[in-house]
């Protein structure tokens, strides 16, 4: 019997919430249109830029990161506008749904699941419209249903000096893997409070480039929450337009003061040692990876479950024996993939005991390998990048 209440999450979302930020959301309800809560959503602002290396605007909603991709759509795509979406698996399809439910005319790009999107397709795409057709680009940078990460400065440089918005969202990599938001000329990057930035699902970012600014000014989408311009115009004066998730933003500051404190690119070293030690130990232990090692994404990895037994039925024994929860496989990876997420406030440890699990599970299923090769490759993984 499993007497450990927590479990081991290992999800690439939600993600474990560290004791002293779920201590900051027991803090008392203050006035939002108070001068506490005006200090606050300054700070936490500041704080979010840092994390997207950007000067751009930032807007904070209460929703979860499907919230911001709809916001990014309503304030700067148009009714008819033509949008090129990039997909390489679930959330790439799903920002082109919500484009299209909001009158865009929506062409998809698809690449196969489990691979990244090629630069040079979209450059001989963009080449092609000639006429400044293309309204908007949008992308994901980790495409969560896969463990796949797209090369954004790349796609982003084969846009060129095209007009369109490049629209990226960032929901599961922000945080755990570079994205350089001026650097890389990005105009809407959209993010989740549940990934890396270790709080509970329900704050969702936007990270807004003076251009799209201007496009959404004269944007003719409907939107009456998701209106950035509401929410500037708020937050000259320290308020939201509606009420805020006040708890998750006493979090998200303890968070911000976290992740400050460790670095932000040594966040992303350790999420790429994460990473490295989950892929050389299923390696290990014989089975197949989804994603290619050049594409890998450090916020979780996908793997392919061994033949005659169901990806499902591996995560079924592993809470039951272990209370391990990893992510099953969506669509039509469903009972085909395993994800093991290694995102946000996850230990070394933590991985090493997964993995160990992992490896008995398989035994007790039938699977023929030696105990402890995957435990062992991850270990040298990790002393060999000097943790």
């Amino acid at each position: 019997m499993n007497f450990r209440e927590e479990q081991y999450l290992l999800l690439p979302g939600p993600t474990p919430v560290p004791t002293n930020v779920l201590r900051s959301m027991a803090k008392p309800m203050i006035n939002h249109r108070g001068p506490e809560f005006k200090e606050l959503i300054a700070e936490v602002t500041e704080g979010v830029k840092k994390v997207y290396k950007t000067k751009n605007e930032v807007v904070i909603f209460p929703a979860a990161g499907t919230g911001a991709m709809e916001a990014a759509v309503v304030n700067f795509i148009s009714p008819g506008d033509k949008v090129l979406a990039v997909s390489i698996g679930v959330f790439g399809d799903r920002f082109a749904k919500i484009a299209e439910e909001f009158g865009a005319e929506v062409e998809k790009i698809d690449f196969p699941w489990g691979q990244a999107a090629d630069p040079e397709v979209i450059r001989e795409r963009i080449a092609q419209d000639r006429l400044r057709e293309i309204k908007a680009v949008v992308v994901t940078h980790n495409e969560t249903s896969t463990g796949v990460v797209n090369d954004i400065k790349s796609i982003r440089e084969a846009v060129g000096d095209h007009p369109a918005l490049f629209i990226v969202d960032a929901v599961s990599g922000l945080g755990a893997m570079n994205l350089e938001t001026d650097k890389w000329n990005l105009d809407v990057v959209v993010s989740g409070s549940q990934k890396a930035f270790m709080i509970p699902p329900g704050l969702a970012f936007l990270a807004i480039s003076p251009r799209a600014l201007r496009v959404a000014k004269n944007c003719s989408n409907r939107r009456y929450y998701w209106d950035i311009n509401s929410a500037l115009k708020y937050l000259e004066k320290g308020q939201t337009p509606y009420t805020p998730a006040l708890s998750l933003f006493y979090g998200l500051r303890e968070a911000l003061e976290m992740m400050e404190k460790e670095g932000i690119d040594n966040i992303i070293a350790r999420h790429a040692v994460y990473r490295d030690m989950v892929r050389a130990g299923v390696k290990a232990m014989g089975l197949k990876l989804l994603a290619d090692d050049r594409v890998a994404s450090s916020s979780l990895t996908s793997v392919i479950a061994p033949e005659g037994i169901g990806a499902n039925r591996i995560r079924k024994r592993l809470l039951e024996r272990f209370n391990v929860v990893i992510a099953g496989g969506q669509q039509k990876l469903d009972d085909v993939i395993f994800r093991i997420g290694h995102l946000g406030n996850v230990l070394y440890l933590d991985l090493l005991a997964v993995l160990a699990a992992l490896e008995m599970v398989l035994v007790e299923l039938g699977v023929d390998i030696e105990l402890g090769r995957g435990v062992t490759k991850a270990q040298e993984i990790l002393m060999q990048k000097g943790v």
